[in-house]
């Protein structure tokens, strides 16, 4: 115990203290408190209600001894820097709204959150925050809306938004972040309640393409990644032209902001969605449609923009399809259709209306089904190389009929030679050259294939009529001149009857 020293005790070797150490010691003792701020609802701060507004007052800390009933905490624009595990000794747990704005912010204590559990909205935006550390914000679970846009943050860790089970949107842009959060949007570290995700504005250069693809479409809807450098390709333009085509927000909202990088040592930047006219040629992208197969298991998902909603659908033929109807396909309770055996009746246009208090949408499913089942598509091929095979033996078929059919040799008899002539005479001219030779060709016929040389003159064409007459005489098994229509009638590989 202290007490003050008498004139005649000594200070060295006593436990008195001189008088003037004493009046000193309660300003010492108060020292590590002289820079907090205490609230004045005068003249720190203006109090409204639920409300303590300390914006632009040159703070460097948070104000302590905040009522218990305090709802909206707005410290913006000051100079509070750090956010240590201290600011609040006391819950509030009244407080839902926290506005840290503009402040130059470059620390958050892991337990800083401890004593406001029940805050929905938190403004962090525009500070100097760098890094998000592991589970910094697991404390807010009632966390509906963070914003921390206008930072440095270059990293992010896997775990830093874990316990944010109500988290509905998220805005990280401006920054200098370089990998997407894939993790916020798929996966057992998904948020379930996540409707929007800010990621412009930052240093992604590759984006999960194909993990994007298979999300659903409220979660797209509400996906922006515009103003990042991105390496130009076709499958970048595809999915953001599938997003253009049914009217998500993300994609038609910034059309003109999502850009790329094209290959090259120009860097020359261009819009994605012009990739498809005058730099990579990708080709234009169309509504898709849904194939399938006869007698196989269909589900059709109404993928609407906003995630809970209302679903009813129309099947071909403009039939509503009700709950117990008599319809092959079915209605769950997650707003699909599902149909257990598809039949070929079964194509064509599927409708649903989808419906909410405030939103009206309606998709389009066009169906087709193949002619056959998924396991018969080796019958389906058997069933081609038969065909293939028959041909085949149809052409060596008429080859050996060409091939193998008597000719004409040097030793027959002339009666012959002079009936194989008038043969020749009557299939390539229209009207017989020899009365009798075409009586006899009436009368006894026979199939015959005509020896295109007899016909061909020079270049391979048919001779002309002054070739057949020399000193006004016929040649013996020369035909008469006819015209262009029966010379292309012969040439054919059709049997012709005489």
């Amino acid at each position: 115990m202290l007490f003050p020293c008498s004139a005649e005790q000594p200070l060295l070797g006593s436990s008195c203290v001189p008088r003037t150490v004493l009046r000193l010691l309660p300003l010492a003792l108060l020292l590590p408190w002289v820079t907090a701020t205490t609230l004045n609802c005068h003249k720190t701060c203006i109090c409204a209600s639920n409300i303590v507004s300390c914006s632009k007052r040159n703070l460097t800390t948070i104000p302590t001894t905040l009522p218990a009933y305090t709802a909206v905490l707005d410290v913006s624009y000051n100079s509070i820097d750090r956010l240590s595990a201290q600011w609040t000794t006391v819950p509030l747990p009244k407080l839902h709204n926290l506005l840290l704005s503009h402040n130059g912010l470059n620390f958050i204590s892991t337990e800083a959150f401890l004593y406001v559990t029940h805050v929905r909205y938190l403004d962090l935006s525009s500070n100097s925050l760098r890094q998000l550390e592991e589970s910094m914000f697991e404390p807010l679970k009632c966390l509906e809306v963070l914003l921390l846009y206008k930072n440095c943050i270059t990293q992010i860790d896997r775990s830093a938004f874990s316990g944010l089970d109500n988290l509905q949107k998220l805005y990280l842009s401006q920054n200098q972040v370089s990998r997407f959060p894939l993790e916020l949007v798929k996966g057992k570290t998904q948020l379930e309640k996540l409707s929007l995700l800010d990621v412009s504005s930052n240093r992604v250069k590759n984006l999960p393409i194909q993990e994007l693809k298979v999300l659903h479409a409220w979660i797209k809807n509400g996906l922006y990644f515009h103003d990042n450098p991105f390496a130009c390709n076709c499958d970048l333009y595809n999915m953001l032209a599938h997003w253009h085509i049914r009217q998500l927000t993300s994609a038609v909202d910034f059309k003109d902001d999502y850009t790329c990088v094209l290959p090259g040592p120009q860097k020359t930047t261009v819009a994605v969605f012009d990739l498809n006219k005058d730099y990579l040629n990708c080709s234009t992208v169309k509504a898709e449609d849904q194939e399938t197969y006869l007698e196989q298991p269909l589900t059709l998902n109404c993928d609407t923009r906003h995630r809970v909603m209302n679903k009813t659908w129309m099947i071909p033929g403009n039939v509503l399809v009700t709950p117990g109807g008599n319809h092959s396909a079915k209605l769950l309770k997650d707003g699909r259709l599902e149909i257990a055996s598809v039949q070929l009746e079964d194509s064509g246009i599927y409708t649903c209306f989808a419906v909410s208090e405030v939103f009206n949408e309606t998709l389009y499913v066009t169906v087709k089904v193949h002619n056959f089942t998924l396991d018969g598509s080796s019958e389906t091929l058997n069933t081609a190389y038969t065909t293939l095979i028959g041909c085949l033996a149809s052409v060596i078929l008429v080859l050996i009929y060409l091939y193998l059919t008597p000719c004409r040799c040097p030793g027959h008899s002339k009666a012959k030679s002079q009936q194989e002539d008038s043969i020749h005479s009557s299939m390539l001219s229209a009207t017989p050259s020899h009365e009798d030779l075409a009586t006899k060709a009436g009368l006894s016929r026979h199939v015959a294939f005509i020896d295109t040389k007899d016909l061909q003159g020079q270049n391979g064409k048919v001779k002309p009529a002054a070739d057949e007459e020399r000193d006004g005489r016929r040649d013996r098994g020369q035909r008469k001149k006819s015209d262009a229509e029966s010379i292309s009638s012969v040439c054919s590989d059709t049997p012709i009857v005489v």
